[in-house]
């Protein structure tokens, strides 16, 4: 056995590792549901709001990797355009899979851990950051009942699960056993502590016009027209935490914990591997969560800038379930049928050109039209569908803001951006607060 195996190839051996194991599993499975199938469904019916919070952490687990992925994509791609380069065309269609290609490569590269390093906490350290990161999209509205929990002190625990970022970046430039490392992890808690007073400041207004700490509620606040937004309320108050955010999320200007010209790399100078992808896999999940903050707190959230019109709201008023057996046929013959009609003009055009080309223009140009058939009957029935369709698209306007500025803003030095916070922002925040507590007093004596 032992020479068959070694002179099977690396697919060989895989193939034969995992067939048993799912094999295994797949019994094991099948007589859990067997034996206490029942017990099992009466627990999970009994303690729905179990499945829920299940549900909702495995749901924005899986939604952190496609959007780390595709602001990955857009830093490389829109970095490359500002500085007229070509940037990533190599891997997928205009290099859309490069993310890809680097997530493979951080599986690949060697998980090191320096001498004198303190092996548990260096491992702890990313972890901390990615688990921070990912649970403070929990409580983000992303639609209409599209959201994991709707805490009525959800601002309160954003504020506290995102500070938890800094505790992971000083245990990494601790444990790393490096100087360089160690002076970014202190940078990291001194900005931190700098920039989270006037970030919490800066919505003390906002929220003493909401009278709500719910992110749920305060989007619900802002329905209607886009006069309502509360961008438009506290301006000093959405540019504040605009400001703080961005320090808070290491994006440049502020990204002093890995300043190269000072400090190599800061936290992660001694982070290799998979370790090394986690920091950097929490920082641009970090960019859209920090951009959904601002779009939720003074954008509106998932409400349109104007009220929708009734007579678009049909509600789906299609029943595909009601065309029985039809279903089944209209599955299997439209696509054939939509494909054939829309290759035919490229097959007739072009005598020169191959059938089976034809073919597949006509099947990617006809799962494209079903993609915006279907996409735009989903927009205009489902609350949740709009609602998503808006909120992504502020979302995703900000992740360009902090693309851009990384292309064109220059680094500040460590005394600048400490003495930026303790003069400027903080003043300016608690200007902000009293000048919105006296407004109210003024306008709602009692």
């Amino acid at each position: 056995m032992a020479r068959s195996w070694s002179r099977l190839t690396l697919a060989g051996k895989v193939l034969f590792t995992i067939i048993p194991i799912l094999l295994v599993l797949t019994l094991g499975l099948v007589l859990l549901v067997v034996v206490a199938g029942k017990p099992i469904v009466d627990f999970l019916a009994a303690n729905l709001w179990l499945v829920r919070f299940v549900v909702a952490a495995t749901a924005v687990l899986l939604l952190t990797i496609p959007t780390a992925f595709v602001v990955g994509y857009m830093e490389l791609k829109g970095i490359a355009f500002m500085n007229l380069r070509i940037g990533p065309d190599r891997v997928g269609p205009f290099g859309s899979l490069i993310s890809v290609a680097h997530g493979l490569k951080m599986l690949a590269k060697e998980d090191f851990s320096p001498t004198g390093s303190d092996r548990v906490v260096f491992t702890l350290a990313p972890v901390t950051v990615f688990l921070a990161t990912v649970m403070t999209l929990l409580v983000v509205p992303f639609a209409p009942g599209l959201f994991g929990a709707d805490m009525n002190i959800g601002l309160l625990y954003l504020f506290s699960i995102s500070g938890l970022t800094v505790v992971g970046l000083l245990m990494a430039g601790w444990a790393s056993f490096n100087k360089y490392s160690l002076l970014g992890g202190l940078r990291a808690a001194a900005l931190v502590i700098s920039y989270e007073i006037p970030l919490t400041l800066s919505v003390v207004g906002l929220l003493l016009l909401a009278w709500t700490m719910s992110l749920n509620q305060i989007t619900l606040n802002q329905a209607g027209w886009f006069t309502d937004w509360y961008v438009f309320k506290q301006p000093l108050g959405a540019l504040i935490f605009f400001i703080a955010a961005t320090a808070e999320a290491n994006r440049t200007p502020f990204d002093l914990t890995e300043a190269d010209s000072e400090i190599v790399a800061g936290y992660a100078t001694e982070y290799s591997g998979m370790r090394f992808g986690f920091f950097y896999f929490a920082e641009f999940v970090n960019v859209f969560v920090v951009s959904a903050l601002i779009v939720t707190l003074f954008l509106g959230g998932w409400n349109a800038p104007f009220p929708w019109p009734e007579a678009w709201a049909i509600h789906g008023g299609l029943d595909p379930g009601s065309l029985g057996i039809g279903l089944l046929f209209l599955i299997a013959l439209v696509p054939l049928i939509g494909t054939l009609i829309l290759a035919a003009p490229f097959f007739l055009a072009r005598s020169s050109m191959p059938a089976w080309q034809a073919l597949v223009i006509g099947f990617v140009l006809f799962n494209l039209v079903a993609i915006v058939a279907i996409g735009g009957w989903a927009f205009i029935s489902f609350d949740w569908v709009t609602g998503l369709f808006w909120f992504l698209g502020k979302t995703y306007v900000f992740v360009f803001l902090f693309v851009w500025m990384r292309a064109t803003l220059p680094r500040v030095r460590i005394d600048q951006l400490m003495g930026f916070a303790w003069k400027w922002l903080l003043p300016a925040s608690l200007l902000n607060l009293f000048v919105t507590a006296l407004a109210i007093v003024l306008v709602h004596p009692k």
